[in-house]
């Protein structure tokens, strides 16, 4: 038997792959609910993502799980409509002649963002195309001198660093160029007629992990199973032990994968990751209107958030019940950042009045609901060296043999943090172990 610590889409991708390999598997995960990151409320319609959610056509891994689990038919690949708010005006950035026309950009900054996202390094006068395909290259590079470099002044500070501020904060200096040009990569297919084209499935991802669930077996996936210690002996590990309502049990085990935060992975074995995590604070908001015409909007303004999604302007209304739902988020460094600190009635007084600021047509009245969600560990800070600092998938060297890591602090989590990513990770521990 191999238990699989962690009930999110890494842990149960994990035990899908070993049961395909013929070996008998169990989850066990310490809360009451499954999903992880991608648990979710109830609506008045489908369920929605406590954490906002959708896939790039870069992420092949989850849709051909998707396909085979049944569940093909049920990704949709919508557009996504971005924009930016830039004092007191949002400004749609899809097409080619609304980039174009974006104000705070000179017509060669616009150039120069353009080639970037292309991928393509126009520095020197002549195009390059392979600049910018081993990620790897850019580790240690800072990216505020990667912009400044390979754009302008310009895009630096009246593009991307307001969007950084928001993302990092006072790290954002620590981070590397390569976590940017990853980002860039991971974004979706972009119709210059229409906007960027992105998937989700009918149903949310909610969808999805029920039927992982279903396909491990509901027997074979524990909730409130908290796993406190391995047992490593002569360089392997033998045992697990786990807390339940029921008291303290210890199982005989042919191998332990640890699919979740590498804090838990630390208090079972030792094994001490360095990589910084940042903490998330996501609310839904749920309005009986609209409150803009876009998908995500970008927010360059004194305001405790970097950018308001707008669920059900990408996914239709309809399947909510005809509520309109609003994500604002925010990232927190520190724990002592007010934002973290605030209750939820705290929160939705400050929020609400900074989106009430930010669009003075916005009616309080039409919010009939405000659902918080907080990660201490939501996302991890891909400061320069971050390479050096992953957790490997095969522990045998540092922990003991049969000990594996699928967690966020994984390869398969770089350059960017995914649902994708999880079921890498898990399906690489997997084949490792099926492989030894």
């Amino acid at each position: 038997m191999i238990h699989v610590v962690g009930g999110g889409i890494a842990g149960l991708a994990t035990a899908y792959r070993l049961q395909q390999h013929g070996y008998e598997a169990t989850v066990l995960e310490a809360s009451g609910d499954l999903g992880g990151l991608a648990a979710t409320y109830s609506t008045a319609g489908d369920d929605v993502e406590q954490f906002y959610h959708h896939l790039s056509k870069s992420e092949e891994t989850i849709v051909d799980l998707a396909e085979e689990l049944g569940l093909g038919d049920r990704i949709e690949w919508l557009v996504g409509k971005n924009a930016y708010y830039v004092d007191g005006v949002v400004h749609p950035l899809d097409t080619l002649p609304q980039i174009a026309a974006y104000p705070h950009l000179s017509l060669y900054d616009t150039f120069r963002l353009g080639m970037l996202t292309l991928e393509i390094d126009v520095r020197g006068g002549w195009p390059r195309f392979d600049t910018y395909d081993d990620l790897e290259a850019f580790e240690d590079v800072p990216i505020k001198e990667f912009l400044l470099s390979h754009t302008t002044r310009g895009v630096y500070e009246n593009f991307f660093e307001p969007l950084l501020d928001a993302k990092f904060g006072d790290r954002k200096d620590e981070v590397s160029a390569a976590w940017l040009l990853g980002r860039i990569k991971f974004r979706g297919e972009r119709d210059l007629l229409r906007g960027e084209i992105l998937g989700y499935l009918e149903g949310g991802f909610a969808v999805l992990i029920d039927a992982l669930v279903d396909a491990v077996g509901r027997e074979n996936v524990t909730t409130g199973a908290r796993a406190t210690d391995l047992d490593v002996r002569d360089g392997a590990v033998e045992s697990i032990t786990v807390e339940t309502e029921a008291g303290i049990e210890t199982h005989e085990t042919d191998g332990v994968v640890v699919a979740t935060m590498p804090n838990v992975l630390e208090s079972l074995t030792g094994y001490a990751c360095d990589i910084d995590f940042q903490g998330a604070v996501c609310a839904v908001v749920t309005m009986d209107e609209p409150l803009t015409e876009t998908y995500w909007l970008n927010i360059a303004h004194d305001a405790p958030f970097g950018a308001l999604i707008e669920h059900t302007n990408f996914v239709s209304p309809e399947r909510y019940g005809g509520d309109h739902l609003l994500y604002i988020a925010s990232y927190v460094q520190d724990p002592s950042e007010a934002v973290w600190r605030m209750d939820d009635a705290e929160l939705r007084a400050t929020w609400l009045g900074h989106v009430a600021e930010l669009f003075p047509d916005f009616d309080r009245s039409s919010v009939t609901e405000f659902r918080v969600a907080r990660n201490p560990r939501a996302a991890p800070v891909y400061e320069r060296g971050y390479l050096d600092l992953v957790v490997p998938y095969d522990l045998r060297e540092s922990v003991g043999e049969g000990v594996y890591y699928a967690g966020m602090a994984s390869r398969a989590q770089y350059p960017e943090r995914s649902l994708n990513g999880g079921i890498v990770a898990g399906f690489a521990c997997a084949d490792r172990i099926a492989e030894n």
